[in-house]
């Protein structure tokens, strides 16, 4: 959405945030009225649909950083949006007055440049001249997608259908009726600006009868309203890479909501969700297994077979290894795009029987007796030693 068309709307409403919202509460609060206002869970609700429109517009500015600064910029020198748009003066007052565009847009004499550019790219102007209305970037768009744990390891690639805003086809994007074509507005010429005088200062603001965007609409297309953007469902195939993280977004450049006045579309934001596997984890790009092993496997040593999400491999234990010790199987861990290459770690656990039969009770007796000598724990031996 380009600066100017900012001017009128509140966006921290639309979202139903404060003014000071954190980026985190600002997605939250989005995703919720995006959920509750989707198009597919409101079929045939017009209502629900301009709301989605609304938030999906407020998003796009309040989740950049750098709209959001100017926005904000823009709320502190005019006053916060109301009914009739930012606190303009009215119109009236002297002619031939001092141009705010002057004043702030001075060099190094006025020690106040910077003040003046960032006027100058709210409303189009750089010292007093006045540029062509801009095109609107189309909003960004986030949606979500789940896939296994064995599709986040290798890379999947998944058909994703989406019902969002997109360039209204029966327009082709300009929003009028076909046959007939927008003309140029006779208010402000075509610039999307006005000047308004009080006192002795002049400033401009959007055209409110093209609503800044310097065309008039005389017969709007029927489907989008004269928008120029409709809600349609559409299918994209969505490439997920290898070893991809749990809650990661992938972006998708251009496919989000389509700009306006010849201005590039938004980007779409894929977030993944990565179903847990019963057996395997992971940490990074290595992957975890725990493997259960008996206890004379531990003592005596062994030679195990370990699965991997392709086949097994196997693994030597040393003779007298701990529970709990892990060991490192090089190379079979996850594998990214960029060539680089995790491990698979085996995690020793000791399994203690529920129930032994009379043989190898009799037989765990002996073993005990035989290392009656040995103490295993030392250290707790003597320190409740001191202690008696």
């Amino acid at each position: 959405m380009s600066a100017r068309e900012w001017l009128g709307k509140d966006f921290y409403r639309e979202l139903g945030v404060s003014s000071d919202a954190s980026a985190d509460e600002i997605k939250r609060a989005y995703r919720k009225l995006a959920r509750e206002n989707h198009p597919d869970a409101n079929p045939g609700n017009a209502e629900a649909e301009k709301k989605f429109k609304a938030v999906s517009e407020a998003y796009g500015v309040l989740s950049d950083p750098e709209k959001r600064k100017e926005y904000d910029e823009a709320r502190r020198l005019f006053g916060s949006p109301g009914p009739g748009g930012f606190g303009f003066p009215p119109p009236g007052g002297g002619a031939g007055g001092v141009n705010i565009g002057d004043i702030f847009g001075a060099g190094a004499g006025g020690g106040l440049g910077g003040l003046g550019d960032m006027l100058g790219n709210l409303f189009g102007r750089r010292g007093g001249a006045t540029t062509s209305p801009r095109g609107q970037r189309g909003a960004d768009v986030e949606t979500d997608v789940r896939i296994d744990f064995t599709e986040a390891v290798r890379g999947a690639t998944l058909p994703l259908r989406l019902s969002s805003p997109a360039t209204c086809g029966t327009c082709g994007g300009n929003g009028a009726r076909p046959g007939t074509q927008p003309r140029t507005c006779p208010v402000c010429q075509g610039a999307g600006l006005v000047n308004r005088s009080q006192g002795a200062f002049a400033f401009s603001e959007p055209c409110r009868d093209c609503r800044g965007r310097g065309t008039v609409i005389d017969e709007p297309c029927p489907e989008c309203g004269g928008e120029g953007v409709s809600t349609r469902t559409r299918t994209l195939t969505v490439r997920i890479p290898a070893g991809v993280d749990d809650n990661q977004r992938i972006r998708l450049a251009g496919q989000g909501e389509p700009g306006r006045g010849g201005a590039p579309a938004g980007d779409l934001y894929v977030r993944v969700h990565v179903n847990p596997h019963p057996l395997f984890g992971r940490s990074g790009n290595d992957l975890t297994v725990t493997l259960p092993v008996e206890f004379s496997e531990l003592a005596l040593g062994a030679t195990v077979s370990v699965p991997t999400l392709d086949s097994k491999v196997s693994v030597r234990i040393p003779p007298g290894t701990g529970s709990g010790r892990v060991l490192r199987v090089r190379g079979k861990g996850i594998t990214r795009r960029d060539g680089t290459q995790g491990d698979l770690l085996v995690t020793l656990q000791v399994v203690v029987p529920a129930k032994l039969d009379d043989e190898a009770t009799e037989a765990l007796r002996r073993y005990a007796e035989a290392v009656a000598a040995h103490d295993p724990r030392p250290e707790i031996t003597a320190l409740l030693r001191d202690r008696e």
